[in-house]
């Protein structure tokens, strides 16, 4: 998550978008390759193994968020105890994913964005017109094509891979990669998306994620600590906490607060080097 990586993203998000712009019906171009005329359906949507792929699929990515959703449930029932798993790690997968996969694509651009799916439009057999990918006027009422949530999800693994060790993360990126196209691709054989489409979901969540890694271990003014996250979660959990504790008798008092060790540790780390 460097300004390599971004000056890559911003290179491509510009030639992939001015090709599409100039050439918008490219994408029916290559979605015709998964069509076919004399069934009129998109065959690879009934073939098993792709099905049980896709769904495989999404169990990975979110495999990679399940721990830290965990480590949360935990935390809210136990707050005395300390995270299981660090502090920004959990705000980190969890920001990303939330932000990338569910707040944009899902809840915000498939909702108001109404480019048809390739299966709906007239030239496939469907009875809605074709729109490019920068026209949010289509006709599609709900659950667009515009851009694809599973591709956003499958390509949010680039989160996971910046965590990695930093001699492992180009291959850790290559997989996310790999695993996002592999995914998107696959949307595209079933007619459930235009190329266009899946190159939104890589790139969209390419930019939430550089900029959350930023925000939370990068950029002094808002870098964070895992202590001051385990602090903010004890202190919002403490009032139920005390609540159930109060039923047997207990009185536990208020919430801890960061400890001085804690904030001396965050302006340690905010000093440049």
């Amino acid at each position: 998550m460097n300004r390599t990586g971004l000056f890559i993203a911003l290179t491509l998000a510009l030639v992939f978008g001015l090709i599409f712009t100039v050439y918008p019906t490219l994408d029916l171009s290559i979605a015709a390759r998964f069509y076919n005329p004399q069934t009129k359906i998109f065959p690879m949507g009934q073939v098993h193994w792709a099905i049980l792929a896709r769904n495989a699929a999404m169990w990975l990515a979110w495999a990679f968020v399940i721990p830290s959703i965990l480590a949360i449930v935990v935390k809210l029932f136990r707050p005395v105890r300390p995270l299981m798993i660090p502090g920004r790690k959990i705000l980190f997968l969890l920001g990303s994913i939330l932000i990338s996969a569910v707040l944009l694509s899902n809840v915000t651009f498939k909702t108001y964005w109404g480019r048809p799916r390739p299966a709906h439009v007239v030239e496939f057999n469907g009875d809605k017109a074709f729109v490019p990918w920068w026209d949010p006027r289509g006709t599609c009422p709900k659950n667009c094509s515009f851009f694809s949530g599973e591709g956003a999800t499958a390509f949010w693994t680039y989160a996971p891979a910046a965590l990695t060790p930093p001699q492992w993360r180009p291959v850790a990126y290559l997989g996310a990669t790999l695993f996002g196209i592999f995914t998107g691709g696959l949307r595209m054989t079933f007619g459930g998306h235009f190329a266009t489409d899946v190159i939104a979901s890589g790139l969209v969540s390419f930019f939430v994620i550089w900029v959350l890694y930023a925000l939370i271990y990068r950029w002094p003014s808002t870098r964070l600590t895992d202590e001051e996250v385990d602090a903010w979660l004890t202190q919002l959990a403490w009032p139920g906490y005390r609540w159930r504790q109060r039923l047997f008798g207990r009185n536990i008092g208020p919430a801890p607060r960061v400890r001085q060790g804690q904030v001396a540790a965050r302006n340690s780390s905010r000093r440049p080097t």
